[in-house]
């Protein structure tokens, strides 16, 4: 086998299972007698560090071995740590790459202009200074567009997607999605009684900036009305349904979970704060603004319940870790075969090997006329013989 050295990282937010891929990397490399280093701090870890400095090579570049890694994997979040960095798009160039020239791109919003640099070629370089034949890159979609990046530049890229918004193209399933929807369903099975002790609307919101699979999932396993971003909900209708819900129910209170981008008819979603390095503004919080309606248009009281980090921290569970696990042990046998350029998926329910997405593509959407009631605001429940586990098409 030509590989001998294998970097790997980590962008993005935090999920459970990701010290199950980078344990799963090193174990299994050093059976294959091949050197891990971990790049600390996502991409970050290509772009600032510099290597002739030991201090900046300590803060970036860690050598990975069964001794450092043996416990990791007991626990969420990552090990190698994590950022938003985009190395297409960085804003002020790193001391490392003071008074060099890179490409650049200015942009003028509200009469402001700001610039933004494409390191790549320090990328590049720091890819070839460390001796790396390999780079494992564990992302969502943001992480795995710039990993598509490097594998057009020539770069021997193996994907691992993770999200807990399952929304990365050409897969089934990324890690972090089962332990979120089981922190999601357990949260809303405790606050039900609450809820129902007060006789009110529960209200709640989890992440999905562009897809509503976290939402549409914890739904379909609660019993309970879903808004997604794939669909401009009726707010009138809505509030019936809730409060028909409610009249129905023997404890008299009635659930809604919606994504963080969802939307009702004529109601634009708010954004504050400042774009990250992938253009990315923060949300308002939509249960809140839907809080207000429902109270406006009828006076009933609500609850409001925001489950987003929650649903990312902690351990992971047997889902998660066993989908880690296989996915890590897939990339090294690639490796060992010399592929590059693909990504580890689930496909029609069985393991695969598949392209990295392209980036132009965006995110993954639901499927609505399959997986989604557009007039009851619920998933889609029959029809399901024959589907893959997680009842959708990659």
């Amino acid at each position: 086998m030509a590989a001998k050295r294998i970097g790997i990282l980590t962008g993005g937010g935090d999920v459970p299972g990701l010290n199950s891929v980078i344990k799963s990397v090193v174990y299994r490399g050093s059976q294959l007698g091949l050197e891990v280093i971990g790049l600390r701090r996502g991409w970050e870890g290509l772009t600032h560090v510099d290597l002739n400095d030991p201090a900046s090579r300590a803060k970036y570049v860690l050598p990975l071995n069964r001794e450092n890694t043996r416990t990791i994997d007991r626990t969420g979040g990552t090990a190698l740590h994590t950022s938003r960095t985009n190395p297409t798009k960085i804003k002020k160039l790193p001391p490392v790459c003071a008074g060099r020239e890179f490409p650049k791109k200015e942009t003028t919003k509200e009469g402001v202009t700001s610039t933004t640099y494409d390191v790549t070629s320090q990328v590049l370089k720091n890819i070839h200074t460390l001796g790396l034949d390999y780079l494992v890159a564990i992302g969502g979609d943001d992480t795995l567009s710039y990993a598509a990046r490097l594998d057009k530049e020539g770069v021997n890229v193996i994907a691992i997607p993770k999200t807990m918004d399952n929304d990365v193209r050409n897969t089934e399933y990324c890690i972090g999605f089962s332990t979120a929807i089981t922190r999601a369903m357990d949260a809303i099975d405790r606050q039900r009684t609450t809820v129902g002790s007060h006789e009110r609307i529960g209200v709640f919101r989890v992440f999905g900036r562009d897809a509503g699979y976290t939402a549409l999932y914890t739904a379909y396993v609660t019993s309970i009305r879903c808004c997604i971003p794939e669909y401009k909900f009726d707010l009138k209708h809505l509030i019936e349904l809730l409060m028909a819900d409610k009249k129905d129910n023997p404890s008299n209170y009635a659930l809604v979970i919606l994504s963080e981008g969802a939307e009702w008819e004529g109601y634009q979603l708010r954004e504050h704060g400042e774009a990250d390095a992938f253009g990315h503004r923060k949300k308002a919080n939509v249960g809140e603004d839907l809080s207000d309606e429902i109270k406006k248009a009828t006076g009933a009281e609500t609850i409001v319940s925001d489950l987003t980090y929650d649903l990312r921290s902690g351990s992971p569970d047997f889902v998660d870790k066993l989908v880690a696990t296989t996915f890590a042990n897939m990339a090294l046998d690639c490796i060992e075969k010399g592929e590059h350029g693909v990504m580890m998926a689930i496909c029609r329910g069985c393991y695969a090997s598949v392209p990295i997405p392209d980036p132009k593509l965006g995110p993954r959407h639901v499927d609505l006329e399959t997986m989604y009631n557009t007039e009851r605001y619920r998933p889609n429940y029959a029809q399901k013989l024959s589907l893959p586990i997680f009842l959708t098409k990659a």
